[in-house]
C-alpha cells in the first residue's frame, strides 16, 4: 500500500515558521519550500509569461523577502496567501522593469501575432503570449482567484481598470486561442 504524506495545516505552518524564525531550522525551512514552493513557481511562470530565468527569480526573490519579514508576519491570512502577494508584487516590479507601462496601456496592443505558423497553441501558450498586464490581471483573477478589489490593491490600479483589462485580456486569449494556421497556397 502506497504512503500518501499528509498535506501541512496552517497550524504546521506555523510551526514550521517558527521552528525557522528561532531556532534557524534548515529542515522546518525546507519543508516549507517543499510545500509552498510549486505553487509559486506556477503563478511566476503565468505572472511572467512562461518558463525561464524569470519565474525562478520571482520565487528566489519571494523567499527572500518572505524570510526577512517573517518577524511581521502577523498571521491575518495564509501562508500561502502572504507569500503570493509577495511573489505577485515581485513579479510586478520585474514586469515594470521589462515592460514600460505596465500594466496594460491601449497602445500596448496585443504583441502576438492572429494567424500563428504552428499548430492551434494550448491555453499555457496562448497565456504566455499575452501583454503582461493582461496576463497578470487574468493568472490573479482567473487562476489565482482574487478580486478585482484584491487585484486593484496589489496592483496599484482601480477594480474599475482590473475589470476592464481582465475583458480585453480574455477577448485577446480568445483571438489567440482562435488562432488556426494559415491555409498552404
Amino acid at each position: 500500500m502506497d504512503m500518501v504524506e499528509a498535506v501541512p495545516t496552517p497550524e504546521e505552518d506555523r510551526t514550521l515558521v517558527e521552528a525557522f524564525r528561532r531556532e534557524g531550522d534548515e529542515r522546518a525551512f525546507q519543508t516549507l519550500f517543499a510545500r509552498h514552493g510549486p505553487a509559486l513557481y506556477a503563478l511566476a511562470l503565468r505572472l511572467m509569461g512562461g518558463p525561464g530565468r524569470e519565474a525562478e527569480d520571482v520565487v528566489q526573490e519571494t523567499w527572500v523577502r518572505a524570510i526577512a519579514g517573517l518577524d511581521g508576519f502577523g498571521w491575518r491570512s495564509a501562508l500561502r496567501t502572504w507569500l503570493f502577494g509577495i511573489a505577485i508584487h515581485t513579479a510586478r516590479e520585474m514586469l515594470r522593469r521589462r515592460t514600460p507601462g505596465f500594466p496594460c496601456e491601449e497602445e500596448n496592443a496585443l504583441r502576438a501575432p492572429l494567424r500563428l505558423y504552428a499548430e492551434r497553441l494550448d491555453l499555457e501558450r496562448a497565456i504566455a503570449r499575452l501583454p503582461d498586464g493582461y496576463r497578470a490581471i487574468l493568472v490573479l483573477h482567473d487562476v489565482v482567484g482574487l478580486t478585482h478589489a484584491e487585484i486593484g490593491e496589489r496592483l496599484g490600479i482601480a477594480a474599475g481598470t482590473s475589470k476592464s483589462q481582465l475583458a480585453h485580456a480574455r477577448r485577446a486569449l480568445r483571438r489567440l486561442w482562435s488562432a488556426e494556421p494559415p491555409e498552404k497556397e
